[in-house]
């Protein structure tokens, strides 16, 4: 190990820990990181362009979202990506696939083990050895009814030390909330009772990092995941992980040094391991998590869900286009990771200061008018704020703001298709690949607003449909496999290729994308609304001598004379070569 690693990690254990021995936690990390002298490497991985290519798309979906009261819902899993999407996905973000109580896997007992219900290790070492495999760090909290609250509750070491607790009387006012439940659970035990902090749930108490013991268990945790083929580390709620009395509890020094330690020990991992932080806030908040090309390798582009609905449903990429053209490119060795769709609702904290108040109250009237559900979150005065609007995106699309339904296929292609052409990796919610429906049972049989967008396909009943070319399913899977193996081939679509946003009308959302080597340009034109849009191709800079296609349909385009026409919703990829 070298003395820059040792200096680094020195740092960063005095931001965290000021009051600890430094040498002998920096000893601790190293062993719970690199165990029994695990190999590792002498110097850190260089920020580069090279962790990621045009080739690169995840698929996010449950263990069970197949099932079929047969087989393990993994085996299940494995054999839906091998015959759907093997080739044209090559990651899958499974979520957490861990024995868990509530939350549908988020309030996790057993990091070590995967759920019976699902598989074992070796159905995700299977997976893991075809794709990139994705899995949650849930950090934040754990399960009230796992074993390390119990033994907390119990007074056993060294749990009794692994909660945070607080004065019920201490002022809490600051602290930001994503839910309206009480932030304090009042727990009875051996040593008394006590008031533990609950940010998402009761059922999910917030454990304190401020014990660096936290920590070292985390970090052995990731070295489990690592050696079980886990490539990509999603970090859940990290932006919640240190807690001080009298701020807002979120995005604290102290949370940003933690994904620092993390990045630095995987920096200098043998395996190719990418962070990814899921912090589903505004902007400029969710772009600090990059540091200075020193913390995560990836973050959610998490505005980009409501604004893309937001023009689908409006008609107008106004607000789309003003935020795009704001946001910065992602530095060298880190990447955006752009999706529609997620197992949540569409949150709508990161539209907070970019769409007017009267523009959210429409797209939530709109989307409880498709059957969809609201969440609220709490303000520090007291009020109530949408969080997230729980509704798939397909049925989210399924009507404007005027009430139009037609044309809701080639709404919903079009919303997945910007997903594609973006600077960014992009990552598609299985239920959005699959044109599901809201799952208005599943709320019923729950009560959980998030079930409606979580629905579980019997996989007999789903390859019926899939081979049915009449199907919802399979003219959406057919077309979004068709454009997604199209991308691949385009070196302008690298993830960190270059991007720069055309302001043209308003109804078009459109991003010139140039290869790394500057020898291919895209121009992907993107038609949000259901009206016919004529473009001049001399506003898109098309240059003479160059032999212009649209890659999406084959046409060839001119860059002089005649007016590039886009057809209600339509998209059209305009490029020099592939």
């Amino acid at each position: 190990m070298t003395s820059t690693f040792d200096a680094r990690l020195a740092d960063l254990i005095s931001a965290i820990y000021p009051e600890a021995d430094g040498a002998a936690l920096a000893a601790e990390i190293r062993d719970a990181f690199w165990p029994d002298d695990r190999p590792r490497r002498r110097r850190a991985r260089v920020p580069s362009n090279n962790f990621w290519s045009e080739r690169d798309a995840l698929v996010i979906t449950y263990g069970n979202s197949i099932v079929d009261g047969v087989h393990k819902p993994l085996d299940l899993l494995q054999d839906f990506l091998h015959r759907n999407l093997k080739g044209t996905v090559d990651g899958v973000h499974i979520l957490p696939f861990f024995p868990f109580t509530s939350d549908d896997g988020f309030a996790v007992t057993d990091y070590r083990a995967v759920n019976r219900a699902l598989g074992d290790w070796s159905d995700i070492r299977r997976i893991a050895g075809d794709f990139k495999l994705m899995s949650d760090l849930v950090l934040n909290h754990v399960s009230s009814q796992g074993p390390w609250f119990t033994a907390y509750l119990q007074g056993h070491a060294p749990y009794d030390r692994f909660f945070l607790e607080a004065d019920p009387e201490a002022d809490l006012s600051m602290v930001v909330r994503p839910r309206t439940h009480p932030l304090l659970r009042r727990v009875e035990t051996a040593n008394g009772p006590r008031h533990v902090w609950c940010t998402f749930s009761h059922d999910q108490v917030d454990l304190d990092f401020g014990n660096p013991e936290v920590l070292l268990e985390f970090l052995r945790i990731m070295r489990l995941h690592i050696d079980q083929g886990v490539r990509i580390l999603r970090l859940d709620a990290v932006a919640f992980l240190w807690k001080e009395i009298g701020t807002p509890c979120i995005h604290l020094p102290q949370t940003h040094a933690i994904v620092r330690l993390m990045r630095l020990l995987c920096d200098y991992a043998v395996e190719p391991v990418i962070l990814l932080t899921e912090t589903n806030v505004p902007k400029a908040e969710n772009l600090s998590y990059f540091g200075n090309r020193n913390e995560a390798h990836a973050v959610y582009n998490f505005s980009l869900p409501p604004l893309l609905l937001h023009a689908l449903q409006s008609g107008t990429a106004r607000w789309l286009i003003r935020w795009q053209a704001t946001m910065p490119p992602a530095q060298m060795g880190c990447a955006y990771l752009n999706f529609s769709a997620s197992h949540d609702g569409i949150g709508m904290r990161p539209a907070e200061g970019v769409l007017p108040a009267e523009e959210i109250a429409r797209m939530t009237a709109c989307a409880k008018g498709q059957g969809g559900l609201v969440s609220m979150r709490t303000m520090p005065d007291g009020s109530q704020q949408p969080y997230e609007l729980n509704v798939t995106f397909f049925d989210a699309l399924g009507a404007t703001f005027d009430g139009e339904t037609a044309y809701h296929v080639e709404r919903f292609l079009a919303s997945q298709t910007i997903v594609m052409a973006m600077e960014g990796i992009p990552a598609f919610y299985i239920h959005a690949l699959l044109a599901t429906g809201n799952d208005h049972a599943g709320v019923e049989k729950t009560g959980i607003a998030r079930a409606i967008n979580r629905h579980r396909w019997h996989y007999p009943d789903l390859q019926a449909r899939l081979k049915d070319p009449s199907s919802v399913q399979a003219r959406v899977l057919g077309e979004l496999k068709r454009r997604m193996a199209l991308r691949a081939r385009q070196p302008a679509f690298h993830p960190n290729a270059t991007q720069f946003t055309l302001q043209l009308d308003e109804r078009v959302f459109g991003l010139w994308r140039q290869s790394l080597d500057r020898a291919q340009s895209v121009f992907a034109l993107h038609n949000v609304s259901a009206q016919e849009v004529e473009i001049d191709p001399t506003a898109v800079n098309l240059i003479e001598g160059d032999a212009w296609r649209d890659l999406l349909s084959g046409e060839p385009v001119a860059p002089v004379g005649d007016a590039i026409r886009l057809r209600p919703y339509q998209c059209r990829w305009i490029s020099n070569r592939g």
